[in-house]
């Protein structure tokens, strides 16, 4: 008891400057923008409702098909994989340090069937093809928000990423001994052992898989995030927000590398920034893209966080688990294994 009040406070120290980053984002993207142009906003085409809810049923129903194909050596069903997956990405948007992955790789792990290992091996790769998915989205369609110089930086980047994802995805296994014996020859410190120990269980979560396992899951994550941009172009045409047809393509890659930047849980702010600019660049009115940005992350995040916290509470009721979600967080180790 007597390390709760040090350790609440520490964990405030961690989650205060993304507090100030996302206010930061938040200001500047909306400082200039009036309560009437707030008011202004209007469901142009209320068919287009239709496709945002779909789309976004088909992105996450997809997600958790994915994690479950991912899990198939372990022999976890898809219902366990869809309840942990949602009530880990709810976790994530409501609470900071990226509990939500935690708590998937060890709250779960016995409903799971399997180690925390195991578990943390998948969310690498995982995370692994989403950013390959949308750096290959965000190279393609950046056009006039980038320079010359960062156009080749960014090409290059991404050819190097590439062959690296094929060569995990079709070498797993071959390259998991090479891969010891260069680490074996390397300074022994904390990141390296880190490192070499992140990267052997991305390497042995592809070879469970095998090489058509392991495409397949490429092919799932490029559906994926199709779907992830039709929900992008059915809010656009909802509002009748004014873009050509690259611009919601460009957000919805650029939106979710925002993620990538230390802010406030569900990346507010960044989020609505990158939709901004990526739609601002193809000709839409800088307010309304705002606003827009604004909107349809409030339904994401309110979509994703409700389903997953409905599905986390019917699921305690039914296991007649009482004990406060709080108070298991603090249970959690500090880092991931």
């Amino acid at each position: 008891m007597t390390d709760s009040s040090p350790k609440k406070q520490r964990n405030l120290l961690k989650t205060l400057p993304g507090l100030l980053i996302s206010a930061f984002f938040l200001w500047y993207t909306f400082h200039k923008i009036t309560f009437a142009e707030f008011r202004a906003v209007r469901l142009v085409q209320p068919i287009w409702i239709v496709g945002v809810l779909a789309f976004t049923l088909a992105s996450y129903t997809l997600r958790c098909l994915r994690w479950t194909r991912m899990m198939l050596p372990t022999g976890a069903s898809f219902g366990v994989c869809a309840r942990v997956l949602m009530t880990s990405l709810a976790a994530n948007n409501i609470l900071p340090l990226r509990i939500g992955d935690i708590m998937r790789v060890f709250t779960y792990a016995g409903d799971l069937g399997t180690s925390p290992s195991v578990i943390l091996s998948t969310v690498i790769l995982e995370k692994l093809l989403d950013i390959f998915v949308l750096g290959l989205l965000f190279v393609s369609t950046m056009g006039s928000i980038a320079t010359h110089s960062y156009h080749v930086a960014a090409y290059t980047s991404l050819a190097i990423s590439f062959a690296g994802l094929l060569v995990l995805l079709v070498g797993a296994k071959p390259l998991q001994p090479r891969l010891a014996a260069i680490f074996q020859k390397l300074p022994t410190n904390g990141i390296m052992t880190k490192l070499e120990h992140w990267i052997t269980l991305a390497l042995d979560a592809t070879a469970r898989l095998g090489v058509g396992g392991s495409l397949l899951l490429l092919v799932y994550s490029a559906v994926i995030w199709t779907c992830e941009g039709m929900i992008f172009v059915s809010a656009l045409k909802l509002v009748g927000v004014p873009t050509d047809r690259v611009g919601p393509w460009l957000a919805v890659s650029f939106a979710n590398l925002s993620y990538l930047i230390p802010s406030s849980p569900g990346a507010i702010g960044p989020f609505e920034l990158a939709v901004k600019t990526s739609l601002v660049s193809h000709g839409a009115p800088a307010s309304q893209s705002a606003l827009f940005g604004l909107m349809l992350h409030v339904w994401l995040l309110i979509s994703i966080t409700g389903a997953g916290g409905i599905i986390f509470l019917l699921h305690r009721i039914k296991i007649h688990n009482h004990t406060p979600l709080l108070t298991e967080i603090e249970t959690l180790p500090v880092e991931l294994p």
